[in-house]
This record gives structure tokens, sequence and C-alpha cells, in this order.
């Protein structure tokens, strides 16, 4: 039930994303407890959203984004009253940006779930982000419940790793 309300409503996230940026929209993702299928009632919605021609500052980059929140309030009110209170946490990126890379996507090789992706952009830079983590540029240490990354400064230095 849990899952299938969260997949309910990434549907609407893409259709919102696709109306208010349209042939801007590169790529729209979500990461975490969403993106593996593992929601918790109160788990946020951790959305990457890559489009063109984004502002520079970031308080001029959510106002657009506030038009996905509007559009996606009833479906987060109708979450709400089945007892799943969650909002969307959106990351919002330029292509440029995320060929530059960021630590943000070392999870997202694992754990993203694709929702929109022109021309397979993301899907492209993730797989390729994956081999090179697989080469042995880094990988994933847990103890206990938590996690961290430890990377070979040689292979990121000849281009292994995340950048």
């Amino acid at each position: 039930m849990l899952r299938q309300a969260f997949a309910a409503a990434l549907e609407g996230l893409a259709e919102a994303c696709r109306d208010v940026y349209g042939d801007d929209l590169v790529a729209v993702a979500v990461y975490g407890s969403v993106g593996r299928g593992t929601p918790g009632p109160t788990s946020d919605i951790d959305v990457l959203l890559v489009a063109a021609g984004l502002p520079a500052r970031r308080l001029a980059r959510m106002q657009r984004f506030e038009q996905v929140e509007q559009a996606m309030a009833p479906r987060l009110l109708q979450l709400k009253a089945q007892g799943i209170d969650t909002f969307l946490s959106p990351v919002l990126k330029t292509p440029e940006e995320v060929r530059r890379g960021s630590l943000l996507f070392l999870d997202m090789v694992e754990d993203a779930r694709v929702l929109v992706d022109r021309d397979g952009f993301l899907v492209s830079y993730l797989a390729d982000l994956g081999r090179r983590l697989k080469a042995g540029a880094g990988r994933k240490v847990q103890r206990g419940q938590r996690w961290h990354w430890v990377f070979d400064p040689e292979k990121l230095a000849n281009g292994g790793g995340p950048d």
C-alpha cells in the first residue's frame, strides 16, 4: 500500500515537472528511501530535477519549482489522508552542473529511480559513474546502520571517481 501510494505520487510528479519545465526539462529522478522502494510513512521525496537554462541563484530556481509543488499539493494531501506525511525535497541542477559531478550522485548510482530522462542523459551519467566506482575509485563502507564512502585518491586523480 505504501509503495503503491508513493508510485502514484511519482507519476504526478513527473507530469507536473513536464508541465512546468516543458522543453527545458532534461531529467527527473527520485533517490533515498523512495528511490530504493523502501519509504516509510514520513519519508520525504528526494527529487533531482535537471533542466536547461536554470537561473544561477537557488531562490530563483526554487520559485519556478514552487509551481511543481503547487501542482503536487492535492496529491500530497491525498497521501496525508492515507497517513503518509511526505513532502518534496528538490535538488535542481543544469546538465552542465551534473557533468561537473557531485557527491550527491554516489548513492544515486544504486538508488535512483529515473522518472524522466530525455535522450538517456541521467541514466548514462549514472552508469558511467557506476563503472568508475566499480573500477575501484570508490566504495561504500558500512558500520552498523551507517555508512560512508572511501575513495582511492590515485584513481580519482586519473578520472576514476565522482568529481
